[in-house]
């Protein structure tokens, strides 16, 4: 359509000059008994080589004129409006172990392991209203299923998309400033950790039970209905609180009711450009499951003995380093420590998970713009489990252009889902392509 219509907006300059060429006198010349070498005279290449000259001239003045041509610029959605496409492909495989043994035919403990392929599509549009405002919408789109999707066995990637390859609005909200130190959130697609003042964690993960500094009880989120509230100081202090509630199945369980399941997250923290340190306390309501860097009891915030679900107070200390110049042997650290404790409706029904995680990222060492990525952690485990999780990967991407990325990813884990002997180990090439 942006073709169609500039196609048409030069052919009316060029129907306008087909006037000034003497059309009438042509017919009229044609029409008459001149001799074949008067016709020779008259209707010669200077004759075109005139007419086309002014059709060119005046094809120009509109150009120069106040018809801007520019306006119908290809990929451009408006003035205001920018978008940026991200498209990552994946070959993955991974091997599930009991006890040093495979399970391959044991529908118990078949968690779909094997060679998988998935990709995703992620299109972000931001628009901007007043200059210093946002509207930002995400569409995505993925294919990824079993074990690549299976969050308490740690194969969830950062890039896992399912669905079913629909294409859907992923997030969505509006952001504004109030002041020069005041920003607002407000969205009904969104998640605590877009709203946070404070970057929690450096570390850019592969597998998605490592960001944030480890994606347990005080960071964990899910995409719901949310709102928030930011202040900043000029010396590197920032206040943050918000909440996203996930409503329920019916329309009386509404916005942060009684009887929706909330998260409502408050963060403070210290930013310097070489390091970073904040605390959160994030206080959970009605069963709210944390699932990505959780054992399979340590993510529980159901009922216990047929109590109501339970809430949940979960605090989390992250800090990050990163040497002054990339290309250094020291790297990039991230640390984090979350402490949740669960309270149950029933007396003394009480329990305490925690988790820790440590990344370490280098940058630009052996050629501009590759990284190379290591982490490991303890996933979010209840004090009365008796196996000892943990989780780790480690990872080398280049690029191979502005726009390619490539990147090569090992990853495993011990007792990974709280199940003594239960281990997975794996590997991940994905390539990304942004434009």
């Amino acid at each position: 359509m942006l073709v169609a219509g500039t196609a048409l907006s030069l052919i009316a300059p060029l129907g306008a000059q087909a006037s000034d060429i003497n059309i009438e006198g042509m017919n009229s010349y044609v029409s008459s008994k001149s001799s074949s070498k008067k016709q020779k005279k008259l209707f010669n290449s200077k004759t075109f080589s005139n007419e086309l000259a002014t059709i060119e001239s005046k094809v120009d003045s509109y150009q120069n004129s106040e018809l801007n041509f520019s306006d119908y610029e290809a990929g451009v959605f408006s003035n205001t409006t920018v978008a940026d496409q991200k498209l990552v492909f994946t070959i993955a495989a991974a091997d599930h172990d009991i006890d040093g043994d495979d399970h391959p035919n044991d529908p118990a403990n078949d968690r779909g392991e094997g060679v998988m392929a998935q990709y995703s599509y992620t299109m972000n549009l931001n628009s901007s209203f007043t200059g210093d405002d946002n509207l930002y919408i995400r569409l995505k789109a993925g294919n990824a299923a079993g074990w690549l999707v299976q969050k308490d066995e740690g194969g969830y990637l950062s890039s896992s998309k399912s669905g079913g390859n629909a294409l859907g609005v992923d997030k969505i909200w509006y952001t504004f400033p109030v002041g020069e130190r005041h920003t607002v959130w407000i969205g009904p697609r969104i998640e605590n950790y877009y709203m946070h003042a404070t970057t929690p964690s450096l570390y850019s993960p592969t597998m998605k039970q490592f960001t944030l500094g480890g994606n347990a009880a005080a960071y964990g989120a899910s995409t719901n209905s949310g709102i928030g509230y930011a202040y900043k100081w000029d010396d590197g202090l920032a206040f943050s609180t918000n909440v996203v509630s996930k409503g329920g199945p019916t329309d009386s369980q509404g916005f942060a009711t009684d009887e929706s399941s909330d998260s409502w997250a408050t963060q403070i923290g210290y930013t310097k450009p070489q390091y970073s340190i904040s605390a959160i306390v994030n206080f959970k309501t009605n069963g709210w499951i944390d699932e990505y860097f959780s054992t399979q009891l340590g993510q529980n915030r159901a009922s216990v003995s047929g109590s109501p679900a339970s809430n949940s107070t979960n605090y989390g200390l992250r800090a990050w380093f990163r040497p002054e110049e990339s290309g250094s042997i020291v790297p990039s650290i991230s640390l984090g420590y979350d402490l949740s404790t669960i309270q149950f409706a029933t007396e003394d029904d009480e329990d305490t998970t925690d988790m820790y995680f440590v990344g370490l990222g280098w940058a630009d060492i052996f050629q501009a713009d590759d990284k190379i990525g290591f982490a490991m952690g303890q996933p979010q485990q209840r004090e009365d489990e008796t196996s000892d999780p943990l989780a780790w990967e480690a990872y080398y991407s280049f690029k191979a252009n502005d726009y390619t990325e490539y990147r090569t990813t090992f990853f495993g884990g011990t007792d990974r889902n709280g199940t003594a002997g239960d281990d997975i180990t794996g590997v991940v090439l994905q390539t990304t392509f942004k434009y």
